[in-house]
């Protein structure tokens, strides 16, 4: 299972001693909350991608920010690894503690600090939940754009980390269009303001560059987030179709025609069946395929997109075409698409959650690679897509009690990520490289890039101990991949050298 993995980026981590580590942390940062026992480390063992399990030395709760800094300042000064997780939600082991490291968890961090409805902003802690930022600014008729599936539980440091999406970020963009500012604390305990209030800020776009870097450049202490109108009206279109490439097809044909939906997003057979037994939100259980369409805005406006989508749906060869007809079944449609992922879960023992990104013209290419492959490796794939953005999320199902399936499956996504690359697309799209997808970061990026990216961790971390191992290959590791594949009589990349 994913051989290719080292614990550190240059070599194997330092063996430290645990009761040592302890009993220097405990006299260093009073009051800090420390986890040591095996049956308190054990919930945190893992995040999200429960396929790779590794027990912290030590889980650190602090709740304070002076907390956090000396925790920071020690660890530097000790040379023990630091990994930062929230809520555990992540699905790319980004959090994945380290056996030799600190596991910081800054989920006492929970609170909102400020709600401003004229400068339609938020400051909030790390550890407040994507969800709670919404249900807080919602009496001033404004939300926080950005809504993944596990909103209600997902914390907003988590997804500044990953960049995360969600199924209306085609129109209002990814965690990186909607944060302002952040504050951070650099593995030394330095505390930095990246971003501001304005709309911009001088010298280099460090938040941009901060935000996405899985833990890998510093902690992240407290954001300010852009707050949003609700729109007037969302109407929801959903379209079924006999075929899943014609869906794939329409995707692109909606945008070509002008129209930019709040979301459009798209579920195959296999994916509207186990969504329908578990929500019974009214998706056609016979169709290949269907596309969920939201558009929302003025209700004027809002009206003459549907009838546009409409046309276009129809000459895409749509075999049926249903607007939801109140809020009620708009929230059902979309009920069914955000339990896809748990709704999946119940048609097999295990699944294995994919994420890449494609041009939308690609979209009927890579679906039918993707049941090439599947046919190929023997083992079920269910299909969800944020398809305006092209970002897919195909299923693996397997049974991790038969031997061999799991690494099967990790096979087969490590196929799907290398198509995406192969059609122009990324690794990933909001879920992160983290340890899951460290391998495929060699078919996409060259030697050189993968060395300038290490150049920019070692700016912000030059002791390397800020979530080592994760998002960033060495170039040994790449040149073990890319001799893999060049054995198999295939490069990863079409401009890869050979090593």
């Amino acid at each position: 299972m994913n051989i290719l993995y080292d614990a550190r980026l240059d070599g194997e981590l330092p063996v430290n001693d645990k009761a040592n580590v302890l009993a220097d942390l405990e006299g260093a940062v009073p009051g800090l909350t420390l986890l040591h026992r095996e049956e308190d480390l054990r919930p945190f063992e893992c995040d999200g991608l429960s396929a790779y399990r590794v027990l912290p030395m030590l889980v650190a709760l602090p709740e304070s920010l002076d907390q956090v800094e000396a925790l920071l300042k020690r660890c530097r000064a000790l040379g023990v690894p630091v990994v930062t997780r929230g809520a555990g939600t992540g699905l790319s082991g980004g959090a994945l503690p380290l056996e030799q490291g600190v596991l910081l968890v800054m989920s006492r961090f929970n609170r909102i600090l400020e709600v401003d409805p004229d400068a339609r902003i938020a400051r909030v802690q790390p550890g407040v939940r994507n969800l709670a930022i919404s249900e807080a600014a919602a009496p001033h008729g404004l939300y926080y754009a950005p809504d993944p599936s596990s909103q209600i539980a997902c914390s907003i440091g988590g997804n500044v980390a990953e960049n995360a999406g969600g199924v209306h970020c085609l129109k209002y963009g990814l965690t990186v269009h909607n944060v302002m500012r952040v504050e951070v604390m650099t593995i030394e305990g330095e505390r930095m303001t990246l971003g501001s209030e304005a709309l911009d800020a001088p010298g280099f776009d460090l938040l941009a560059l901060f935000t996405g870097s899985e833990g890998m450049l510093g902690v992240v202490t407290e954001i300010t987030v852009k707050l949003l109108p609700k729109p007037e009206t969302a109407k929801v279109l959903m379209a079924s179709f006999d075929d899943v490439e014609k869906a794939g097809r329409a995707v692109g044909e909606i945008i070509a025609a002008g129209i930019i939906p709040g979301g459009l997003e798209m579920m195959d057979k296999l994916a509207i069946q186990a969504a329908e037994d578990f929500v019974k939100a009214g998706y056609p259980v016979e169709a290949e395929a269907i596309l969920l369409c939201e558009l929302d805005g003025v209700e004027a406006d809002v009206d003459d997109d549907c009838d546009t989508v409409r046309r276009v749906l129809e000459a895409a060869g749509a075999t049926g075409i249903q607007q939801a007809r109140d809020e009620a079944e708009r929230a059902k449609f979309w009920a069914g698409r955000k339990n896809a992922f748990p709704a999946v879960g119940r048609m097999s023992p295990d699944y294995y959650c994919m994420d890449g990104t494609i041009p939308r013209r690609e979209l009927p290419r890579v679906l039918k690679g993707i049941a090439d492959l599947s046919e190929a490796y023997g083992l079920r794939v269910a299909n969800v897509f944020h398809a305006g953005d092209g970002n897919m999320h195909p299923l693996i199902l397997f049974d991790a009690n038969h031997e061999g399936e799991l690494d099967q499956a990790e096979e087969l996504g490590g196929k799907i990520l290398e198509l995406c690359v192969e059609v122009g697309g990324t690794i990933t799209g909001e879920h992160g490289v983290g340890r899951e997808k460290i391998n495929q970061m060699c078919a996409q990026f060259r030697p050189d890039e993968i060395t300038t990216f290490h150049a920019v961790k070692a700016a912000f971390d030059p002791s390397g101990l800020l979530n080592p191992g994760k998002n960033i290959p060495t170039l040994a590791r790449c040149a073990e991949f890319g001799a893999m594949h060049v054995h198999k009589g295939q490069l990863p990349h079409p401009d890869l050298p050979r090593f």
